[in-house]
C-alpha cells in the first residue's frame, strides 16, 4: 500500500520525542517533512539529520515543520535527539505504522543476508495533510537543502 500525491494520511497514532502523539491531524496547519532513516547515531542517518538540524530555522521560516523517522524507540530517539542537539522531534515507528503507511519497508541485503529494514526517504504535506512530494532512496547529504528548496518553490507558486 501507498499513499499517492494529492492524498491525504489516512489516520494513524505515533509516539514522538517530547512526549508528543503524531496523528494526521497535528499536521495541519502547516507544511510538514517526514525524513525516513534507518537507524539512530548511524553514520548516514546522522549527517542527514544534521543537515535538517543546520537548515531548521530556515524549514521554520518556511512555515514547515520537521519530523525524523524511524523504528527506535523513545529511548534511543531521546539520546540521539540530545547527543545531536536536534530541535526537531523524532517520531518512533516500532510497530511500522507509518514506514508501512507510506511504503518504505524494504527488503534489503546486508553481509549477504537479506533483511527488512527502512529505506531512506522524505515526505513533504501540505498545510493541509495532503501529500504533495516523495523522495525514494536518499542519499543523505545534502537531501536536507533540496528538500527545503522544493517548499520554497511549492509555496511561492
Amino acid at each position: 500500500m501507498s499513499i499517492e500525491i494529492g492524498t491525504p494520511l489516512p489516520h494513524f497514532s505515533v509516539s514522538a520525542t517530547s512526549g508528543l502523539t503524531i496523528t494526521p491531524e497535528s499536521l495541519t496547519g502547516h507544511y510538514t517533512v517526514l525524513y525516513f532513516y534507518p537507524k539512530d547515531s548511524t553514520p548516514g542517518c546522522t549527517t542527514e539529520g544534521q543537515q535538517f538540524r543546520d537548515l531548521h530555522d530556515e524549514f521554520k521560516q518556511a512555515d514547515t515543520v520537521v519530523f525524523g523517522v524511524s523504528r527506535d524507540g523513545l529511548k534511543s530517539h531521546d539520546n540521539f535527539r540530545t547527543k545531536q542537539d536536534f530541535p526537531f522531534d523524532l517520531i518512533s515507528d516500532r510497530d511500522e505504522t507509518l514506514c508501512r503507511l507510506l511504503d518504505v519497508i524494504k527488503l534489503k541485503k546486508m553481509y549477504g543476508k537479506e533483511h527488512e529494514g527502512i529505506e531512506r526517504s522524505t515526505f513533504v504535506l501540505d498545510d493541509k495533510g495532503v501529500l504533495i512530494q516523495e523522495w525514494r532512496k536518499v542519499k543523505p547529504d545534502g537531501h536536507a537543502a533540496e528538500v527545503l528548496a522544493f517548499i520554497r518553490e511549492h509555496q511561492g507558486s
